[in-house]
């Protein structure tokens, strides 16, 4: 997998790719480039061997502003309903590309996580907060919509319709200790432990079944729009294609050596 990009900060090491916004004097916002370029990565991670976990981590204390003001909102407002629509089709793209890429993904959120910051939180696996984390899907503040990148989708399977009502509606910031009550945020810990813990848990996954674990993003995501007799048909096809792996003989065979199994991810 490359990490050879250019609109934001990369480093893959042992089966962990570690991914972060690089404007920090900014607090990080998203341009035209890094919306493109994120989903191209996100994209491609899907047929990357060497990547089985996704860490985004915060830059200078802060995980994402969201759409830069000047480079996107002000060119927004000029732009005809064509190319708006291609844009928001993009940004779109950008959260099927993160669910589609087979890996999972542990956002680690420190200071502000706002409009398609929050979204890209919101489409991590797990997410790990800081005290100091503000979530805020502020789209409402802009004079938009709060579905925005599939947000009234997604956000009320986290934390409940209600909730997420409210959020949509008002625009305001979820603080990290009511994010961590209402099912947003796995954990929270101290910015000093954010990224070691976010990297502990990425490890943990990286060293499990990795083939078995992108199957279960696989049916987390496509398994919303399906009835239950549906679902239980496609978990049992899916747990059939697991029990064919070479993973599921090593897990039995450690077992009965009364040994810790080593996945290799086959």
């Amino acid at each position: 997998m490359r990490s050879n990009v250019e609109h934001f900060r990369c480093r893959i090491e042992d089966g962990i790719a570690q991914i972060a916004l690089d404007r920090p004097e900014r607090k990080n916002p998203l341009t035209f480039d890094s919306y493109a370029e994120l989903r191209d990565w996100f994209r491609d991670l899907h047929y990357a061997d060497d990547v089985h976990a996704v860490v985004i981590l915060p830059n200078g204390g802060n995980f994402s502003s969201g759409g830069d003001v000047h480079d996107i909102i002000g060119p927004l407002t000029r732009m005809n309903m064509k190319e708006l629509l291609a844009f928001t089709r993009m940004t779109g793209d950008l959260v099927k590309a993160m669910l589609g890429c087979g890996k999972p993904v542990i956002a680690a959120v420190d200071g502000i996580c706002a409009g398609a910051g929050a979204i890209m939180a919101m489409a991590s696996d797990l997410r790990i907060a800081t005290p100091e984390a503000k979530v805020a899907f502020l789209f409402n503040r802009v004079g938009l919509a709060g579905c925005d990148m599939g947000a009234c989708a997604m956000l009320p399977r986290i934390i409940g319709q209600g909730r997420a009502a409210e959020l949509l509606y008002l625009g305001r910031s979820m603080k990290a200790d009511e994010g961590h009550a209402w099912g947003f945020f796995n954990s929270v810990v101290e910015a000093a432990e954010l990224e070691g813990a976010a990297m502990d848990l990425a490890a943990r996954i990286a060293a499990g079944p990795t083939f078995a674990n992108s199957m279960t993003k696989t049916m987390l995501a496509q398994e919303w729009s399906m009835s239950l007799e549906q679902a239980i048909e496609a978990e049992a096809q899916a747990q059939a294609i697991c029990m064919q792996g070479n993973d599921f003989r090593r897990a039995y065979e450690a077992f009965a050596a009364k040994e810790k199994p080593v996945f290799e991810g086959d």
